[in-house]
């Protein structure tokens, strides 16, 4: 389900990509020459090839794409060595990653590009694997035994793609009771707990830094939106903007109330606090606000194009000032997003858009999640993204770069052969 993007306020709409399993001329030397720019990434020709040899892998008709299969079915594959290169061996991960976005950029960058955070789960079986634990699992709607990743991706008017990852691990896996777990899983020593929100900044401070690829706009799910260290992350940038959801819970003003400094007396000494002026002017929810606003406020935005026709819902915008411990915080843009019908259902975003934004733009961001759920699905059902076996830490962020590396070359070759070509691939393992 793809949404209908209309053409207004430099808004665009991103292409989607179909994978058609069929022959592709000379498909073999293109992902060769893929491969040649990621080199001097690697010291040894043993690596290189295992390399290749694995993404080959991932593009073959196996059912099963993990190291075992795709050893098996290449030429000169040997399970060993392989299994060897992904989960223990050094790879130069950063400069592999520059390299990548460079690419990206190339191909996709936009001045006005999207980045999306967003996270998925892969089901395990057993508790050795790095990270897993039960909990929460996108692709399965339920708490479950899973590994879960943490994700950006990008998208323009060009296309979309992964930029990059981090491996959720709980902070249980950080006890004493876990340690020879981590052991085992080769975790590096000065990896410590990190929420899901603050990989995700960690990730948005490196893209800023690294200034490989441009982009306007930040957009996140209510994990993100709710989270004081990813916001303030998105706002350090000056030219960032963000749009994300939050929980229909959170406390605002429709104006920020008055103030006053209040003194008080603490172990012997005089100190000061901040207070409402007036203890009635308290915050309200979101939803109590959204519940409040007449009708006449509301636009009704086509936002997508389902199997059963078009996807309407009706949308409005405020100024409000957010509450934190009950005093106002910052002002932001609240953007209300309500069903069409008798059981009205709501979602809410905030942004820190330029005042003078308009309603357009905030439909159109509304609906932008959906290229890294594309990511998401494609890589794993074409790439076998969720198939992998591996148990350590290096095993799983090596075969996750490799997927999106794959998934990235497949928009290469369609872009190089020309925005209506349609990519075609099969490759021999």
């Amino acid at each position: 389900m793809l949404p209908q993007i209309r053409n207004d306020e430099h808004l665009y709409s991103i292409p989607k990509f179909d994978v058609n399993m069929d022959d592709i001329e000379d498909f073999h030397n293109e992902l060769k020459g893929f491969h040649d720019a990621f080199r001097d990434c690697f010291s040894r020709t043993e690596s290189r090839d295992h390399f290749f040899n694995y993404m080959v892998g991932q593009f073959s008709e196996l059912e099963r794409k993990s190291i075992e299969p795709i050893a098996l079915a290449v030429e000169h594959g040997k399970i060993r060595p392989m299994q060897y290169f992904i989960s223990d061996v050094i790879w130069e991960d950063k400069k592999i990653l520059c390299k990548y976005h460079n690419m990206v950029d190339d191909d996709l960058g936009d001045p006005d590009g999207v980045v999306i955070f967003d996270e998925t789960g892969f089901p395990k079986k057993g508790d050795e694997s790095i990270g897993v634990s039960k909990q929460y699992c996108g692709g399965l709607g339920k708490v479950e035994n899973c590994q879960v990743g943490v994700f950006a991706a990008y998208a323009s008017a060009h296309g979309y793609a992964l930029l990059d990852k981090r491996l959720f691990i709980p902070e249980k896996w950080f006890t004493d009771e876990y340690s020879l777990r981590r052991m085992k899983c080769r975790l590096h020593e000065d990896i410590t707990f990190m929420s899901k929100p603050q990989l995700a900044a960690q990730m948005l401070e490196e893209m800023v830094k690294g200034k490989l690829f441009p982009f306007r706009w930040v957009v996140a799910d209510s994990i993100y939106g709710s989270s004081p260290d990813f916001i303030n992350t998105v706002e350090s940038c000056p030219d960032l903007r963000y749009f994300v959801s939050v929980p229909s819970d959170t406390p605002c003003w429709l104006t920020a109330p008055i103030t006053r400094k209040k003194k008080y007396k603490y172990g012997g000494q005089i100190r000061e606090r901040t207070v409402l002026e007036s203890t009635e002017k308290k915050p309200i929810t979101m939803e109590s606000l959204a519940k409040s606003i007449n009708n006449f406020f509301w636009y009704r935005r086509k936002v997508s194009e389902g199997t059963k026709g078009p996807i309407e819902y009706e949308f409005t915008k405020r100024r409000v000032v957010l509450s934190k411990n009950e005093l106002p915080d910052r002002t932001v843009w609240l953007i209300i997003r309500r069903s069409i019908g008798a059981d009205r259902t709501y979602r809410f975003f905030i942004s820190n858009a330029p005042a003078s934004t308009r309603l357009p733009t905030f439909v159109w961001l509304s609906g932008l999640r959906w290229p890294i759920e594309q990511c998401f699905e494609e890589t794993k059902t074409e790439l076998g993204m969720d198939h992998y076996e591996v148990r350590k830490y290096l095993g799983w962020n090596h075969h996750i770069l490799t997927c999106m590396l794959a998934h990235f070359f497949l928009w290469h070759l369609k872009i190089r052969l020309g925005k209506k070509s349609t990519v075609y691939y099969r490759i021999a393992a």
